[in-house]
């Protein structure tokens, strides 16, 4: 398979892990940045030997046939829809919009221009969690009933060093880490029926604690604690927690009961992690080695090495267009979960439960050979 040309618009913090990990992969070869502020994109073309270029000659530009989309989440939507106008195919960091009518027109275009749309998260293809799949897909814990999700923390602040946006509509801890764990429960479950939620925010504002702009206080316009209750299709009720207005608990990451037993899950904001999975009498029955490449920690942290595929997503998106097969970081996955999002929201305002109006298919399973099928040292 030839490589694809990639070009990426936006060059803020989450750029380096793309420009970073895009080598792991066969098939793709970023090939020039751009970002609204020129300066920024020449600073990652110069690290990473790539060519700076405006947002309209980048996706002009005859070598680019893919689209990364880094925007921050308010300029996904009008910024993908140039990428398609443009005849590109395009792959956006999550969430891919902040509407389904947004989704719905993205989709309507592609259509049009036989053009193909991914979107990040593609943690879910992680190793863990593609153990946690076959278990499930193989009957090990019979009908799954019901779950429990949880990611909570004290937010963004203390951390990123343009920290603003996460406190906006279109952010908050529902549409920005909710999307790795109502991504996971889809691929694991399937779709979402319908939700109810209570939503809030512990301040008007919050500050700033690291640098460059320390001691700086920024509004708080999004609900930053949300608790939520989903009724997938096939009939689980699973119990959701996202908030920024926490500073510690014990909640386990993600949990699913099933008829005969239960199995925990690691973060799915990660590829890693352990699965258990516990029998009727509380007996750990399978904690194996699972062999996926997607396991293997290949990126160094402070506190050791963790596996980190980001980019796996747009590899395999860019095999399908090879092979002619349906994304397993769908448009239409992601549609369907910004609907599960925003009807959360919605129904945290309305204090009542929200039909989820859109639906999906799982995607395919990532085995560890077609993981291996997409890596350059496979």
């Amino acid at each position: 398979m030839s490589k694809l040309g990639i070009g990426v618009i936006g060059c803020g913090n989450i750029s380096t892990t793309y420009l970073t990990l895009v080598p792991l992969f066969k098939g793709i070869e970023v090939r020039a940045v751009a970002d609204i502020n020129p300066a920024a994109a020449q600073e990652k073309a110069d690290e990473f030997n790539l060519r700076a270029q405006s947002v309209d000659e980048l996706i002009r530009a005859d070598d680019i046939d893919i689209v990364v989309n880094l925007t921050i989440p308010s300029a996904h939507f009008s910024t993908t829809r140039k990428i398609l106008q443009a005849g590109k195919h395009a792959y956006s960091e999550k969430p891919l919009v902040l509407s389904v009518e947004e989704g719905q027109e993205l989709s309507g275009l592609a259509d049009k221009n036989d053009l193909r749309v991914g979107s990040a998260p593609d943690t879910f293809l992680g190793g863990a969690h593609q153990q946690a799949r076959a278990l499930i897909d193989k009957g090990a814990l019979g009908d799954i009933v019901s779950g429990t999700a949880h990611v909570m923390s004290h937010g963004m602040e203390h951390w990123h060093p343009n920290p603003d946006f996460f406190f906006l509509p279109g952010a908050g801890p529902m549409l920005d880490i909710g999307p790795y764990y109502v991504t996971n429960l889809i691929q694991l479950i399937g779709p979402v029926k319908q939700v109810a939620a209570l939503t809030s925010a512990a301040s008007a504002c919050r500050m700033i604690t690291s640098e460059p702009r320390v001691g700086e206080t920024i509004p708080v316009k999004t609900p930053t604690n949300i608790h939520a209750l989903l009724e997938f299709e096939q009939g689980a009720t699973v119990t959701l927690s996202t908030s920024w207005d926490v500073w510690a608990h014990r909640h386990e990451n993600m949990e699913l009961y099933g008829t005969n037993g239960s199995i925990y899950i690691p973060d799915p904001n990660f590829f890693g992690g352990d699965v258990e999975l516990i029998d009727k009498d509380g007996t750990v029955l399978e904690k194996p080695s699972y062999e996926h490449p997607f396991s293997v920690p290949n990126m160094d942290q402070s506190d050791g090495k963790i596996a980190n595929y980001r980019t796996a997503g747009l590899a395999d998106m860019a095999q399908a267009i090879a092979q002619n097969r349906a994304i397993r970081c769908s448009m239409e996955m992601a549609v369907h979960a910004i609907d599960v999002m925003t009807s959360v929201l919605k129904s945290g305002e309305q204090k009542e439960f929200v039909t989820v109006n859109t639906t999906c298919e799982r995607p395919a399973a990532l085995s560890p050979y077609d993981a291996a099928s997409l890596l350059a040292q496979g």
